[in-house]
């Protein structure tokens, strides 16, 4: 837990009086909005943008001002939590369920910092099974074909009662074990019928602050040279 808070405090360091912020989904995320609510009690003035409901409401508790995002064109940084990082950036998101919001506010955001532990960073994606949202008329069509894909794929949730997203849709978990080509499987995997998007989030973060247990703090940034 520490190297959680640590770097999502590091990172809150980015955001400046008057910014538009997009606030992330997850435990790592749950540090930056506790950080922030604390600055804005201390005077910090931010509107704020969340991706999901839950992050919605611990962001009301705290009484940082939440926008509709239909009143924003863009925004300044977005802070988010992932579920596993490479070397170039990209990313697997969803763990949370939240991942079509936060692609939806990452792709809004001038700035999208992720925020992460150690364990979260490493040289090749697909460890972590994959989350795709799907929508939930035809879903077992959709998982047939997701599984040509060369995944094994469960369907989130417990028992008879499949996990849904705030959006109304299902989360299929899809394990590659190593995603040699980031890019081109996201391609492929949002061109079947039925995916309502996917967690993998290909050159969308412009820096990483990855929190270690002995206290430290590590940033990554993308260079310009990548897509």
């Amino acid at each position: 837990m520490k190297s959680k808070q640590i770097a999502a405090e590091r990172a809150v360091e980015l955001i400046k009086d008057g910014m538009t912020v997009g606030l992330g989904t997850g435990s790592t995320a749950y540090w930056a909005i506790q950080k922030i609510g604390e600055l804005v009690k201390g005077g910090l003035s931010v509107q704020a943008v969340a991706t999901s409901d839950k992050s919605e409401q611990l962001a009301r508790q705290l009484e940082i001002p939440i926008i509709a995002f239909t009143d924003i064109d863009e925004l300044d940084l977005t802070i988010d939590g992932a579920d596993e990082l490479d070397p170039d950036l990209n990313l697997i998101k969803g763990g949370g369920g939240a991942l079509f919001r936060e692609k939806i506010v990452a792709s809004a955001s001038r700035e999208l910092v992720i925020i992460a532990d150690e364990s979260k960073a490493v040289e090749h994606l697909g460890a972590f099974p994959l989350p795709v949202e799907i929508a939930r008329f035809g879903a077992e069509m959709t998982m047939r074909r997701l599984r040509k894909l060369g995944c094994t794929l469960r369907l989130r949730g417990a028992g008879d009662m499949p996990f849904v997203t705030d959006n109304g849709n299902y989360i299929a978990d899809c394990s590659f074990a190593s995603i040699e080509d980031p890019g081109t499987l996201h391609d492929r995997i949002n061109r079947i019928v039925g995916v309502v998007e996917n967690g993998l989030f290909i050159g969308m973060a412009n820096q990483a602050v990855i929190g270690y247990e002995n206290g430290t703090v590590k940033l990554l940034k993308r260079s310009s040279n990548q897509i």
